[in-house]
């Protein structure tokens, strides 16, 4: 019967070595392929009124700033940057600071101009909103910086993609190399062949005498 064949298994000092290049090589295709993207930030202010306190301000600046996509969808964020609502709540992120009442805007877009846009309309739907409540809130939200369009993309670059996909496969591959089964010792073959055992000899009956 034919012996099933298997593949030859990889020698240990190639493990590395092959897992950093196809590391390298799908870190280079994705950043080659992959859409870059431009993020741009846009900052309001909550200051408190003559009824108010740097407190309450601070506390409504991270209200703010976790209901922010929510009242840009509700006012005329999307119309004012050009992009439906959906994309807003997708590509729009927030962040307040615990020490400021600020809150920083940011948005994402494969167009420089077009995350501009949509950091600057949620930005402005928060000044929009801070002001119909203020009469309730004794705080007012003030456009503080107005967003930058940006030079570059923040999305890697096909040879840093490469570098970081390279760094990923030779770690993968240092960690496969130390849990891979240790091949047992084959036991040495005798030059002679099996040894044969003696058969046991037969033992004489004791009714049985020697005859002279």
């Amino acid at each position: 019967m034919a012996r099933r064949l298997r593949p030859a298994a990889l020698p240990a000092r190639w493990i590395v070595p092959v897992a950093v290049l196809a590391g390298a090589l799908a870190g280079g295709a994705y950043g080659a392929l992959r859409t870059p993207e431009y993020a741009a930030t846009s900052y309001v202010v909550v200051v408190p009124t003559e009824r108010s306190d740097p407190a309450a301000a601070l506390g409504f600046a991270t209200a703010y700033g976790r209901v922010a996509t929510q009242v840009a969808v509700v006012g005329d964020a999307a119309v004012w940057a050009g992009v439906p609502a959906r994309t807003l709540k997708e590509n729009v992120r927030t962040a307040t600071s615990p020490d400021a009442p600020m809150i920083s805007v940011t948005a994402t877009s494969p167009r420089a101009g077009t995350a501009v846009s949509m950091a600057d309309g949620v930005a402005r739907s928060l000044v929009v909103n801070g002001s119909q409540t203020q009469s309730s809130t004794h705080v007012r939200v003030l456009p503080f910086s107005r967003a930058v369009e940006p030079t570059s993309p923040v999305t890697p670059s096909a040879p840093l993609a490469a570098l970081v996909g390279g760094c990923a496969g030779g770690l993968l591959g240092g960690l496969g190399l130390l849990v891979r089964p240790k091949r047992r010792p084959e036991a040495p073959a005798h030059a002679g062949g099996a040894a044969s055992v003696p058969a046991p000899a037969a033992a004489s009956s004791p009714h049985q005498q020697e005859t002279v």
